[in-house]
């Protein structure tokens, strides 16, 4: 597709979905809450054509060599479509923010409420992550808002299949099909486009890897809120209950290395790591994580290979994991501080003052103690799903859920009052 056509293409769909958005703004809690199950049942009843479109997808993603941890972000099997499918459902059961805040009285009779209304047209630029194409349709519908997809090249058959199932059941349920849009095209052209919108997309969300991010914040035209890559750490403690820290490392880096939430840097007070890294290496052998360490880590794990500067920086979304073997509490912190991407952050300790310190002084969006950086997720935090993870301070940080995807907007009565 030539540049000038994309261009039309993209400009056409981000119209149609924000007159959509008009109309259905002002859609009762029900209709929305009945549209996400209908979604649900059709998605369901599509299961074959869309898992067969997902094989094609990882058969091209095979042959033009994507990573195997790629490889695992992008697969859907019946399993994890029927999770999708549960996440559509816990979205309709939460409560809808919309019309929902506060009433004031002033003293000269002004009646004003402070109510959540929705954004209108939300878009989203994101990487292979089918999961993502439903989550981000069922959070912007349940408050109001229409949506514009635009996802990686290696998803497309999938992501097409997802949508064309639940357009299908937008019309069904008498809504239009344009309150979901998806940009065929997965040329740069047509991310370039859609951060062009302006007047027609009201909120860009970037989801992916850090090249992704900075692209879309740097060249966007239209509001955008910041996800951001995921550079997270593990720090174990002196007083740490080391059984506890292996089971957590084990967690946070190997149950899935693709995604933005597992660690990729494993800091380790001097007191514990002859202990504690042999034991960590142990329960990782399986999985056969690459260690990149410091001199210390590298002297107590004969299978680490020494770590560059560019290592502590690195988000590897891999079996490969960062260790630095620390003085104490201060120098782990400092470390975080310097290398965090403000994602998620974790210490394990039985120290309770040491850990109310690390979470006070780390400045990231979630900060654990005793627990594996896996659950920063809207399902896991209770939101039902989520559209991106905010790393940025304005709007929203951290899982965005439905919350995030609504705005302010005054209602103000009166009886003739004039200033």
């Amino acid at each position: 597709m030539e540049n000038s056509n994309i261009q039309t293409h993209v400009e056409y769909v981000c119209r149609a979905a924000k007159e959509a958005s008009r109309a259905y703004g002002s859609t009762s809690t029900a209709k929305k809450n009945a549209l996400l199950c209908s979604m649900a049942d059709q998605l369901t009843a599509d299961c074959e054509d869309i898992l067969a479109a997902n094989a094609d997808d990882l058969s091209a993603a095979a042959e033009n060599g994507v990573p195997r941890t790629m490889l695992d972000r992008l697969k859907l099997d019946e399993k994890r479509l029927a999770g999708i499918c549960a996440a559509l459902r816990e979205v309709a059961s939460l409560p809808d923010p919309i019309g929902s805040g506060e009433q004031i009285t002033r003293p000269n009779g002004l009646v004003i409420r402070h109510v959540r209304a929705p954004m209108g047209c939300v878009a989203m630029i994101y990487e292979a992550r089918p999961n993502v194409t439903v989550d981000a349709a069922a959070l912007c519908l349940k408050t109001g808002n229409a949506v514009v997809l635009r996802g990686g090249k290696e998803a497309i058959r999938t992501s097409v299949a997802l949508v064309e199932s639940m357009k299908q059941a937008l019309d069904a349920s008498g809504f239009s099909p344009d309150l979901i849009g998806l940009i065929t095209s997965t040329d740069r052209a047509g991310a370039t486009a859609l951060m062009n919108m302006r007047g027609l997309v009201d909120v860009l969300i970037p989801r992916g890897g850090k090249g992704l991010i900075r692209s879309v914040v740097e060249n966007a035209r239209v509001p955008v809120i910041e996800t951001g890559a995921g550079n997270c750490h593990l720090y174990v403690d002196a007083a740490a209950d080391l059984t506890k820290a292996v089971k957590v490392a084990v967690n946070a880096k190997c149950s899935r290395p693709s995604v933005c939430n597992a660690i990729e840097t494993l800091l380790v007070h001097k007191s514990v790591a002859h202990q504690f890294l042999p034991m960590m290496a142990e329960a990782m052998a399986d999985y056969k994580v690459e260690f990149r360490g410091d001199e210390t880590a590298c002297a107590i794990l004969p299978t680490a290979t020494p770590a560059t500067e560019e290592d502590w920086d690195t988000e590897y979304n891999d079996f490969i994991l960062s260790i630095r073997v620390v003085d104490s509490i201060d120098e782990a912190i400092t470390h975080v501080t310097r290398y965090s991407t403000g994602h998620s952050e974790a210490i394990i300790t039985e120290d309770m003052t040491a850990a109310r310190r690390f979470q006070s002084e780390i400045d990231a969006a979630a900060v654990y103690v005793n627990a594996s950086t896996r659950f920063t997720d809207g399902g896991e935090f209770g939101f039902g799903a989520e559209i991106g993870i905010s790393t940025q301070k304005l709007h929203a940080r951290g899982p965005m859920g439905l919350l995030a995807l609504t705005t302010d907007k005054y209602l103000v009565e009166g009886d003739g009052q004039v200033r």
